[in-house]
């Protein structure tokens, strides 16, 4: 975001913006998926879970597809941020794009082995395997409600770039003003 911002280019503060509303959204739904894990196991140690995805299928899905759209998967709203903010940085100074987009890969790496930890694999909760009870019909409303968003601002990014145009716009010129 800050990159993005500082980059004084349309494309790197839209894709600012963007990625803060996008972020508001997917973390929403990455911190709901931890807290119902805790919420059944109470650890915070990522060592007590594996396999989740056994018990829990409902869960694993919502946790894997969090997961993905935090780390920008195409279709989604974390691909638009973070693709505009990488395309306003790269006008003005490559490197630092270069450098932005490498921390984007180290997150999906860490998002990909947090997933095989806890999602996949034998199971294994610590012997709470009878509390491990999937998503319950108001967990599922508030996370498929997160995640239609999230894919809604993914295909259609415009619902949130066309109220802002003008201000950035404006932004823009001012800022190439005082330059």
């Amino acid at each position: 975001v800050t990159i993005g911002i500082f980059s004084f280019t349309k494309q790197g503060i839209d894709g600012a913006i963007f990625q803060m509303i996008s972020h508001g959204l997917i973390s929403s739904s990455l911190f709901l998926c931890v807290g119902v894990l805790y919420d059944r196991v109470h650890s915070r140690l990522i060592q007590d879970y594996s396999g989740v995805v056994n018990i829990m299928p409902k869960f694993a899905l919502v946790f894997i597809f969090s997961s993905l759209a935090n780390v920008g998967l195409p279709g989604t709203s974390g691909f638009v941020g973070e693709f505009l903010t990488l395309i306003g940085t790269f006008k003005v100074n490559y490197i630092v794009s270069i450098l932005a987009a490498t921390g984007v890969i180290l997150s999906a790496a860490y998002s990909l082995w947090l997933c095989k930890r806890v999602i996949f694999g034998e199971f294994k909760v610590n012997n709470h395997g009878e509390k491990l009870l999937d998503l319950d019909a108001t967990e599922l409303v508030i996370l498929f409600t997160l995640m239609i968003l999230t894919i809604v601002f993914g295909v259609y990014p415009n619902l949130i770039l066309e109220p802002i145009s003008s201000s950035v716009d404006l932004a823009v010129k001012n800022i190439g003003a005082i330059k």
